[in-house]
């Protein structure tokens, strides 16, 4: 097995089992059988995560990175993921046509603040009715739990695991203004764990 993928294979593992992320995104979608695009999906954990949950939507994961998209790609394919595929798209440029739920895991970081805005506006222009925008994202403020969070966007960057530097980082009011003014109720619940990090769960609908 070549090295990448055996640090992908130790890397998925630690990653769902010890992200509270997981968990608390597979909650969130739970009881919601609408398709999901999963925006910065990197190596497509979601994917594996919801189908040992039981969850069976159709998934759809997209990134900027195209070696993780080609990985996340075989890895669907070893565990014989079913109803799910990858594409490569700079979300900056624009989202594929969707209409269901939309993801939006530790990406909203890595955009200006009018670049967010947009992308935003287009994730809730894909919600379906009943659907569920999902988002983790660490929030701007002044915390020790804000600064480990800033050390650890930038050395995943250093390290070359992201393709890019964290650029700026939303605002529990800004986000919420942004979902008053879609018509969205949105719920934000923290997601630290066990984690120095200072990252929320945010789950709004219709």
């Amino acid at each position: 097995m070549p090295l990448g993928n055996r640090f992908d294979y130790y890397y998925s593992l630690g990653k769902l089992r010890s992200d509270p992320l997981y968990p608390g995104v597979l909650a969130a979608l739970r009881g919601c059988d609408a398709p999901l695009l999963d925006l910065g999906c990197g190596l497509g954990l979601l994917a594996h995560a919801l189908r040992l949950d039981g969850q069976r939507v159709a998934y759809a994961g997209v990134d900027v990175d195209a070696g993780k998209i080609a990985r996340a790609a075989r890895a669907a394919a070893r565990a014989g993921l079913d109803a799910v595929r990858f594409d490569v798209v700079d979300v900056e440029q624009g989202l594929p046509a969707h209409a269901g739920s939309v993801a939006l895991l530790d990406v909203l970081q890595y955009l200006t603040r009018e670049q967010r805005r947009q992308l935003l506006a287009d994730a809730i222009d894909r919600l379906a009715p009943g659907a569920r925008l999902v988002i983790r994202t660490g929030l701007d403020d002044d915390s020790g739990r804000g600064r480990a969070t800033r050390l650890a966007d930038r050395v995943a960057h250093w390290l070359g695991w992201m393709v890019s530097t964290p650029k700026s980082y939303p605002t529990r009011a800004g986000l919420e203004a942004r979902f008053r003014l879609a018509g969205l109720t949105a719920h934000f619940t923290p997601l630290h764990g066990d984690t120095p990090f200072n990252n929320w769960l945010v789950v709004a609908t219709r």
